[in-house]
């Protein structure tokens, strides 16, 4: 009797044995363990051992503090879902924004309330805080599109709303026509409201392309007309000078006055020879010298200065500039 109950107890011991496994390396989704590389050698890990963690950023821990451990268990790892998303809500587009900012964890919801004309996707009135943050984003879109204001048009069609994608036509007053160089245009009804709203001008107040300048490119490519109010940029080649306002501006059917690009002083090693003289500190090559930069000069080896001294300190003006002369 005493032997087969000896052999019941190790066969019922050695079935709980089997039965309760170790902890593998646990794989913490959006975290990681302290110092994991050095723990690595740890595991499989026995029942009853814990180890610290923490969480990547928006992600938080089970106790919500910043470090927590977990623990081996029968069950495998606890808790079971380490890392929690965090969610801020600060600020609602087109809505109602909290006084002040406010934590939601995983899982978490909150109603939404829009401004008027606008809706959450779907008509939805509240948004929850996901593993991938909330859902829907904190966005109210347009319900409609009301009539605009028309400037210089009117509409093809009346109505006091349109739905999201609704098509308005336009067309200008007579003698006006729109950016496009068109007597008509349409729009549509986004969710963020009017795609755009059209702009007609008078026919005779557009402008041709912008003069060219010489040594100067356009920072765009340039169009063959343009409405009243547009700006075009210009940008001098390298070491000219630009000499006014880099913009130039379309009104009444005229560009504003252009800027000059001034020429740069070329400094030449066969000029540079036939005085005798080099550049104080730099190579004997062909060098360039925007207009207004100063140049310092020095006699070669063997020779000295038939001009003053003040005449080796040169100021480059518009394009030309005086060398000194050394014998």
């Amino acid at each position: 009797m005493v032997l087969l109950l000896s052999v019941i107890l190790t066969l019922g011991v050695s079935w709980a044995q089997e039965q309760v496994q170790p902890c593998g390396f646990p794989e913490i989704k959006h975290g990681s363990l302290y110092n994991e590389n050095k723990y690595k050698s740890y595991f499989p890990a026995a029942i009853g051992t814990w180890f610290y963690y923490s969480c990547k950023d928006n992600f938080v821990t089970h106790s919500g503090n910043y470090w927590d451990y977990i623990t081996c268990t029968q069950e495998g790892w606890s808790p079971a879902v380490q890392c929690r998303r965090k969610c801020i809500f600060n600020y609602l587009e087109n809505g109602v924004s909290p006084q002040h900012e406010k934590e939601y964890m995983e899982g978490e919801s909150l109603r939404v309330n829009c401004h008027a004309d606008y809706t959450f996707p779907d008509q939805q009135t509240s948004m929850t805080c996901t593993e991938d943050g909330w859902s829907p984003p904190p966005v109210c879109r347009v319900k409609y599109c009301g009539m605009p204001v028309f400037a210089n048009a009117t509409a093809v069609i009346t109505g006091a709303r349109f739905g999201v994608n609704d098509t308005l036509d336009y067309k200008c007053l007579d003698g006006y026509e729109n950016r496009d160089g068109k007597k008509a245009g349409s729009m549509v009804c986004g969710e963020d409201g009017w795609t755009h709203l059209p702009t007609c001008y008078k026919s005779t107040e557009k402008c041709e392309r912008p003069p060219s300048i010489s040594n100067a490119d356009f920072t765009s490519l340039p169009l063959a007309v343009y409405p009243p109010g547009s700006r075009i940029e210009y940008q001098c080649l390298p070491y000219y000078e630009l000499r006014g306002s880099k913009y130039v501006t379309c009104n009444e059917g005229k560009w504003s006055e252009p800027p000059r690009c001034i020429d740069p002083c070329v400094i030449s090693e066969q000029n540079m020879n036939k005085n005798n003289i080099r550049l104080k500190g730099k190579d004997d090559t062909t060098y360039y010298v925007k207009t207004g930069d100063l140049v310092e000069f020095v006699c070669k080896s063997g020779h000295t200065a038939a001009t003053s001294q003040q005449s080796f300190q040169v100021v480059c003006g518009e394009g030309t500039l005086e060398y000194p002369r050394c014998e």
